[in-house]
Parts: C-alpha cells; sequence; structure tokens
C-alpha cells in the first residue's frame, strides 16, 4: 500500500487508527526496555497505595503507542522520509493496564519545502483518547513526507 505524498494531504483532515489495548506485557516490556523500573509501573501492591490506585503505563510508552497507531493508519507507509520532532506532548490522565487506545490525528498544516521540492513538512495535533473518549496524551508531530512532484511519477519495482 502507497502512502500519501505531501500534496495529499489537507488541513483538517482527521484520521482515526483502529484501537490498540495495553498489556500487561506492554508494560513489563518497555520497562526492561526503557530501564524505567517506577514501581508505579512494576509493583501491584506499591501502585494500589497511591492516589492513583493501580498500576499505569509508561508515558512515553503511550508516546510510543501513538506512533505506532500512526503508522497503521497507513497515510505514510512508502512516503515518510523521517520524524522531524514532537512538541508540547502533554499527559493529561494515566493509562491503565487493560486501556484501549485509538490515536485521533488532525493535520495541522502540510506544505512542500522551498529549498528541497522533493519534499515537505507535514504538522498532526495527535490526540490519544482511552476507550471511554477521554483524551489521555497530546502533542504534535512533524514528519518529513516525500512530494509527488518528484516521488509520485516514478514506476514502482
Amino acid at each position: 500500500m502507497q502512502g500519501m505524498f505531501i500534496e495529499d494531504f489537507e488541513e483538517g483532515r482527521v484520521d482515526i487508527s483502529p484501537g490498540r489495548t495495553v498489556t500487561e506485557t506492554d508494560v513489563v516490556t518497555y520497562s526492561w526496555i526503557s530501564g524505567d523500573v517506577n514501581p508505579m509501573h512494576t509493583d501491584a501492591e506499591y501502585a494500589s497505595k497511591s492516589p492513583i490506585g493501580a498500576r499505569i503505563a509508561h508515558g512515553t510508552l503511550g508516546m510510543s503507542i501513538a506512533t505506532g497507531l500512526s503508522s497503521q493508519i497507513g497515510g505514510l507507509i512508502g512516503t515518510a522520509i523521517a520524524a522531524i520532532g514532537v512538541d508540547e506532548w502533554i499527559f493529561l490522565k494515566p493509562i491503565f493496564i487493560g486501556d484501549t487506545l485509538t490515536l485521533h490525528a488532525t493535520v495541522l498544516s502540510a506544505r512542500v519545502s522551498s529549498s528541497k521540492p522533493d519534499r515537505g513538512i507535514l504538522v498532526r495535533r495527535m490526540d490519544l483518547r482511552n476507550q471511554d473518549g477521554d483524551l489521555v496524551q497530546s502533542g504534535t508531530m512533524k514528519t518529513m513526507v516525500r512530494a509527488r512532484s518528484v516521488y509520485g511519477n516514478q514506476q514502482e519495482d
């Protein structure tokens, strides 16, 4: 499946990902990979006595899941060149083991680069929501994307 070129994105476009349930394995594996073994993530007894009352996923695990859900939307498969920035990412509510998350990606801007016309910059508001529709994380992500003017005329192998 070919992704979209920078010229194909319209301001205001909203894409919604499929759902993805956060599992015990996700949290344990992320603790191991990141080295973040805070007991809020790894110790059920400790977390049960905290103000939140239960273990939670790492904030940055939520952010990582958002990037994966973005990929599942499919608009950038084969046309994304590189992630170039994350701005104003905020953690609004905890993500619990068992929460099912969806990503709502809204195009804020999409423009071809004036200095490098083979690519452009896509800026999207990324809203991560739980199964109740609650906004749990939000921010903007910038992605470098191929331009149709150069790549759209090439034959696929």
